[in-house]
């Protein structure tokens, strides 16, 4: 396993700032608003020869009434828990606070490496005064840093190397299965993760949006090697106000075009929503294997027809998703959960499928045979040949003399008899029609 380095502190002191930073991206959400990032959010980062996964965590309040403040606190202490070496943002402005002092003694007692980062000590030229304030945190020499302008964060990576356990052959992920779950806000996509885990690794309220950043967690059980990405409940643009919601928008599509499966959760109450049309919408123009979860099955009054009537509901609304499994589930009993893992390895193998030309091409000419190309005016639609392309969606060529010909009612019956000879369940297909000797996409 890679080493990994949490980043803590009290809320605004700059921590997802210095995330974004230390991984070269703006995974993070930066606002200047106090508790921000709520859930603890992963990068891989390289330094010194080293490969490493930093952690940003929500900021700790070492005293708080606040419901969404302690869960912060807690999230941030699973990930000292997990830490090699942990990361104290202090900030240079404020001071050393008696939240600081706290904070400190919590980290002492966890008995792990503690870096402190004195932050926001942005000029150039002679250190700061203040900064020898902080040594009364008893966690050693103060490292002076800017996250906005990068200053110090040689430094301070060089520390947090020191303190890594001997470089040892570190298992790569490319072979973990990357799984996103998305849906509306409130439908239990961060209680199915904390059931498949079995700890409350992802926080859980009532409180609709709750979870704002997409957030990785690896994974490793019997069937296989997965990360998986819990993202913000995604609302009608309409409804999406303040510019931290617009950010967790982002974040949502971002984790469906960087994974591999899409786990599009359904509220088995609500049945499927407009909202609903739009989350599986945007995993289908991804091109991203999918898998149907009608989550909350337990609260359902059931008969001998609930099921097969729910998924017909299913398959009248979520036209355009034929092709995706439909799995019943119950985060809080646990019904079904296994079987996610199962289907989701399925449906990712489906959407990696090479067939070889000759066979696509014995289709193709068997298809034909039975229905008859298009014709218009007089000129006959006529394919010549059909080639795979690519895989995550299946993607394959169709050269023809005329594209405007194709019409889509005949690449639609072609799709079928793809799928009805090859299966490719789960995974939208792509058909590309080029008129031969043609190099563009028409």
């Amino acid at each position: 396993m890679r080493p990994l380095v949490a980043i803590v502190g009290r809320p605004n002191v700059g921590k997802s700032l210095l995330f974004n930073r230390l991984a070269g991206q703006r995974l993070s959400i930066v606002e200047d608003t106090p508790g921000v990032t709520r859930d603890r959010l992963y990068a891989k980062c390289e330094w010194a020869g080293r490969t490493f996964d930093i952690v940003d965590t929500g900021g700790i309040e070492p005293s708080t009434d606040s419901e969404i403040l302690t869960f912060m606190r807690e999230q941030a202490l699973i990930a000292i828990e997990s830490a090699c070496v942990i990361i104290f943002v202090c900030d240079i402005k404020s001071g050393v606070t008696a939240s600081d002092h706290e904070v400190a003694e919590m980290l002492q007692r966890s008995g792990k490496p503690v870096v402190l980062a004195v932050n926001k000590m942005d000029s150039t030229g002679p250190v700061d005064p203040d900064i020898y304030e902080f040594y009364g945190l008893g966690l050693g020499d103060p490292i002076a840093l800017s996250a906005v302008h990068g200053h110090g964060t040689g430094d301070l990576l060089d520390e947090c190397v020191r303190h890594f356990p001997p470089a040892e052959e570190e298992k790569e992920d490319a072979d973990a299965v990357k799984i996103a779950f998305i849906g509306k806000p409130n439908v239990g996509k961060s209680s199915i993760i904390n059931r498949i885990l079995g700890e409350e690794r992802v926080i859980v309220s009532d409180v609709a949006g709750t979870t704002r950043d997409a957030v990785d967690t690896p994974f490793e059980n019997s069937y296989g090697r997965y990360v998986l990405i819990d993202t913000a409940g995604m609302r009608r643009k309409s409804r999406v106000e303040d510019r931290i919601e617009k950010f967790s928008v982002m974040r949502a599509q971002l984790a469906i075009e960087r994974c591999d499966v899409c786990l599009i959760m359904i509220d088995a109450r609500d049945g499927v929503t407009e909202q609903d049309t739009k989350v599986a919408g945007m995993a289908h123009e991804a091109g991203r294997a999918s898998v149907i979860l009608v989550n909350k099955w337990d609260l359902v009054e059931k008969d001998g027809r609930t099921m097969d009537k729910m998924r017909q509901d299913i398959r009248r609304d979520l036209a355009f998703m034929s092709y995706a499994p439909i799995l019943f589930v119950s985060a809080l009993t646990g019904q079904r959960v296994e079987r996610i893992f199962e289907l989701a390895n399925y449906v990712n193998d489906q959407a990696n499928m090479r067939i070889t030309t000759g066979l696509l091409n014995n289709v193709l000419a068997d298809a034909q045979a039975r229905v008859q190309p298009p014709s218009d005016k007089g000129r006959r639609l006529k394919i010549f040949y059909m080639t795979q392309v690519g895989v995550k969606p299946p993607t394959f060529v169709i050269f023809c003399n005329d594209a405007e010909l194709f019409h889509f009612s005949y690449q639609r019956y072609l799709e079928n008899q793809i799928r009805s000879t090859f299966g490719l369940e789960g995974t939208p297909v792509r058909l590309v029609i080029r008129e031969r000797g043609d190099r563009e996409e028409k």
